[in-house]
């Protein structure tokens, strides 16, 4: 039997319908809005994992390129790995539901959304959100509520919910918000330096219709919603947890209260971990792993309450306090920008490389295909944190920090048409205790300023922490590692002097109220301006000239129609041009020329002699040309690339000419006047400009015997 729940969202209509496809599934629903559709299961094992700690959750999102009627590109016409949009919607759709399972479930569970329609308007990927929020609320698997997600635009001040992509273009204001029926689990986006009121007032407005996705869910859960089966919670033994609290609770406390750096407390716990169950291998030597729960939950408790009775954290901050910040600049003499920015035990190395058009990265998907003039790469290697690992490929992780930066600081990026370089940035964390995509937005500004890249402003991030017991709560300015791992709260705010360019907030319990929201966003600027405070003290404003080794680029613009004369018969012209003044061409199809080389010089160049390639002869006009054939009635010159004519050998000089060879030779350079164009040939004259300078010398000689003598003049 078929089921189906619509409601409008931002004008337009989505619906939820199950029971007709892949039925196998624990549940699984097709999601449909305007013709994008998504199909989304939800599938879980039947036997817990007892072995692990952790929630074994996993996301795949696929956008399979027949849904927009395109053919995979490359030799394979097959889909491969999931492209960055994919890791990145894959991300948005585990994010807000990963808090909302059982804190006991330990069944791996697995959502695959799939786009099978696709219809170039509207986004497919809050509609895998919704599908698996719907295919886990139909199913049996425990899942606390269903949750809606949907993007907001601001087109001309007005919010818009779920833009289209057109729409999105024109906004200064793009989030996607995910929620559930009573609070908001998930920001994800950027803007143009908006005010923090403007993102409160986007979050309320997405809310309501986030709600009405939710009830059509709950509707639909309640007419074919199958029964949720059950997640046994493992009561420890009480004896087992007065021994464990009994042997070390006061010494917790006594490293909870501690300054202590990173490293220094990681050891202390461990050291503390290891006497604790030395102590207890004897009376409990099954329970090595329900101990070290109790001993975790421990320190959590104890490090929430100091922040919430104290306002003192693991470092001894207070709430708004932000670790001390350290840059260094030009660090690395042959890239083209470097810094080195460090925030207490947090570390970006990041480098700024220019190139041309030709460096672009090119992006394909189920929309059109576009090129992207800035990126940034961001790297996490194993011992930022200590830790031995395995180099492989980049992780979803990555990509995802790496995205969230890339969008903080893609909007000061000069976008006119006097700065034509590609940018890249790398990002390369070398110590991490807390937030290290906020790191790399800050070394990031820093770097492009040091490549003497004419940004618009500096930007600088923060992450903001959240410690809540009931109605109790702290937010916390500037988090580290343990204040996110055993916090509630992740909310990372990246902006300029002016306003947001960049949001993302996750949190690990079900749901936080506008109040708190507002608090952390305006507790973030006052975090975010001291630090662009300390980036301005190491540099300003961008440096005047850009690094000796970085590409001398320099454009000029063509008519449309003298781009085939300008590359040639195959690609003679352009060939010969980079050839000889060693430089690199790149034409666009406005007629756009960019000309890159090691030096100005030769760029330069370059530039004019394009201009001449594109020139059209002028009649009465003087020209350098070069003899390139003698025959006996004359001479044929190029006076322009590409541009012939004859100099008749009436025309070489102003007396009888018995040999062309007796006046000028092939190869030479002459200077000559295109004194006729007829029929497209060009007729030219040396005779005339020799005939012009014996005219001068005449007027220069008549003026001399006209003027009197300084005696005469005396008397």
């Amino acid at each position: 039997m078929v089921f189906k729940k619509e409601v409008e969202v931002g004008g337009k209509k989505l619906s939820i319908e199950t029971g007709l496809m892949a039925k196998q599934s624990n549940g699984a629903v097709m999601v449909r809005c305007g013709d994008t559709m998504v199909l989304v299961t939800a599938v879980a094992s039947k036997e817990a994992k007892e072995d692990i700690d952790f929630f074994p959750l996993s996301v795949e999102y696929r956008e399979k390129l027949f849904a927009a009627g395109k053919f995979p590109g490359g030799f394979i016409k097959r889909e491969g790995r999931p492209s960055e949009k994919e890791i990145l919607t894959a991300r948005l759709i585990d994010r807000p539901i990963r808090p909302l399972f059982p804190k006991e479930f330990r069944n791996e569970t697995q959502i695959v959304a799939q786009v099978y329609s696709f219809d170039g308007d509207n986004d497919p990927d809050v509609l895998g959100a919704v599908g698996a929020s719907a295919a886990l609320a139909i199913s049996d698997i425990p899942f606390l509520e269903p949750i809606g997600e949907v993007r907001v635009g601001r087109v001309n001040g007005e919010f818009i919910v779920n833009p289209t992509f057109a729409q999105v273009k024109e906004s200064d204001i793009e989030l996607t918000v995910a929620g559930t029926m009573d609070s908001i689990m998930m920001v994800e986006g950027e803007s143009e330096e908006v005010s923090e009121d403007a993102l409160l007032d986007a979050l309320k407005i997405a809310h309501v219709e986030i709600k009405k996705i939710v009830q059509i869910q709950n509707e639909l859960r309640e007419e074919c919603g199958k029964p949720k089966f059950d997640v046994p919670v493992k009561e420890i033994d009480e004896a087992l947890l007065k021994d464990v609290n009994d042997l070390s609770y006061d010494k917790y406390k006594e490293i909870v209260y501690s300054k202590l750096a990173k490293e220094e407390r990681s050891e202390q716990n461990s050291n503390l971990g290891k006497e604790v169950l030395a102590a207890l291998e004897e009376k409990y030597p099954d329970q090595v792993k329900v101990i070290k729960t109790i001993l975790h939950d421990i320190e959590k408790d104890l490090m929430r309450q100091r922040i919430l009775e104290d306002g003192v954290r693991l470092d001894g901050r207070t709430l708004t306090e932000v670790r001390p910040i350290t840059c260094h600049l030009g660090l690395l003499p042959r890239t083209h920008g470097s810094a080195l920015f460090t925030r207490g035990e947090t570390q970006s190395l990041t480098t700024v490389t220019l190139g041309t058009s030709r460096a672009e990265q090119i992006v394909d998907g189920l929309g059109e295909e576009y090129s992207k003039k800035f990126y940034l790469h961001y790297n996490f290697p194993p011992f930022s944190v200590g830790e031995v690992g395995r180099f492989g490929g980049t992780g979803r992780r990555e990509i995802g920090h790496g995205n969230l930066a890339e969008r903080a600081l893609k909007f000061i990026v000069p976008r006119d048409e006097n700065f034509k370089y590609t940018v890249r940035i790398n990002s390369d964390i070398l110590e991490s205790n807390g937030s290290s995509s906020m790191a790399t937005v800050c070394a990031g500004s820093l770097a492009m300023m040091d490549a003497g890249v004419p940004v618009k402003s500096a930007i600088a991030g923060i992450a903001m922490g959240l410690v809540k017991e009931e109605e109790n709560y702290a937010v916390l300015t500037d988090i580290l590692g343990n204040e996110d791992h055993l916090g509630d709260m992740d909310f990372k705010v990246a902006g300029s002097a002016k306003g947001i360019t960049a949001i993302q907030m996750d949190i690990k319990i079900q749901g936080i109220s506008y109040e708190i929201m507002e608090k952390a966003l305006h507790q973030a600027k006052e975090g975010r301006t001291h630090i662009l405070g300390v980036m301005n003290e190491a540099l300003a404003e961008p440096r005047i000239s850009m690094s000796e080794y970085a590409p001398s680029l320099v454009s000029t613009k063509i008519p449309t129609d003298k781009i085939g004369a300008l590359i040639g018969p195959g690609g003679k012209v352009i060939q010969g041009i980079q050839a000889e003044f060693n430089v690199e061409i790149n034409i666009e199809e406005d007629g756009t020329v960019s000309i890159t080389a090691a030096n100005a010089n030769d760029a330069k160049n370059a530039k004019n002699y394009v201009k001449l390639v594109v020139s059209e002869p002028e009649v009465g006009k003087n020209y350098l040309g070069k003899v390139v054939k003698i025959t006996d009635f004359g001479a044929f010159v190029e006076i322009l690339p590409g541009h012939q004519g004859l100099l008749h050998i009436s025309q070489l000089d102003v007396k009888r000419v018995n040999k062309v060879t007796d006046v000028i030779q092939e190869g030479e350079s002459v200077k000559v006047q295109l004194v006729k164009v007829e029929k497209g040939k060009l007729s030219l004259s040396r005779k005339v400009l020799l005939t012009e300078k014996v005219e001068e010398k005449k007027e220069e000689t008549s003026e001399e015997k006209s003027e009197p003598s300084s005696e005469n003049s005396a008397e």
